[in-house]
């Protein structure tokens, strides 16, 4: 990524005046888990965050933030979120659902705001990272920032 290149997110964040630090770091196509992106930005896996979005059968999407080496608990999540029943929205879905593809979903400049849920680990730590909305770019940022920015909940996703 070029260092003139402002992705959307990073707009938003400089428009609210909120500091952030860029990691850029090489997509592998092969490999876009969290755990892979983590490692190539140094930085530990409780701190950085993936962006899963979902389908409710009663709130439509939902954003949801869990550290890169955890798994959502469906169930859970559609308790949290007032739904019965959640499913992942599928690859094909996400751009046009939120502006943002697989491997650079950012839960900041979606397409529309959708209610955002980020897993309560989070309160553990000063900072987190989330995608800056491209592949090759995570944003380190205050967690009370971020659950600002997106009006999140913070709550068990991953239990």
């Amino acid at each position: 990524m070029a260092k003139n290149i402002k992705t959307n997110a990073m707009r938003i964040l400089d428009k609210e005046k909120i500091e952030y630090i860029p990691y850029e770091y090489i997509p592998d196509e092969n490999d876009l888990s969290g755990t892979n992106i983590a490692n190539q930005v140094g930085l530990p896996f409780e701190i950085v965050f993936k962006t899963l979005v979902a389908k409710g059968d009663k709130t439509g999407p939902v954003v949801f933030c869990i550290p890169v080496d955890k798994e959502i608990n469906l169930k859970v999540a559609a308790s949290v979120t007032g739904n019965k029943k959640i499913e992942m929205v599928h690859v094909k879905d996400l751009l046009g659902l939120t502006g943002y593809i697989r491997g650079g979903c950012s839960p900041i400049g979606m397409k529309k705001k959708f209610p955002t849920y980020i897993n309560e680990t989070a309160k553990q730590h000063e900072k987190i990272t989330v995608s800056a909305g491209i592949k090759g770019c995570q944003l380190l940022l205050k967690v009370d920032d971020i659950v600002r920015i997106t009006n999140a909940t913070l709550c068990n996703l991953i239990n």
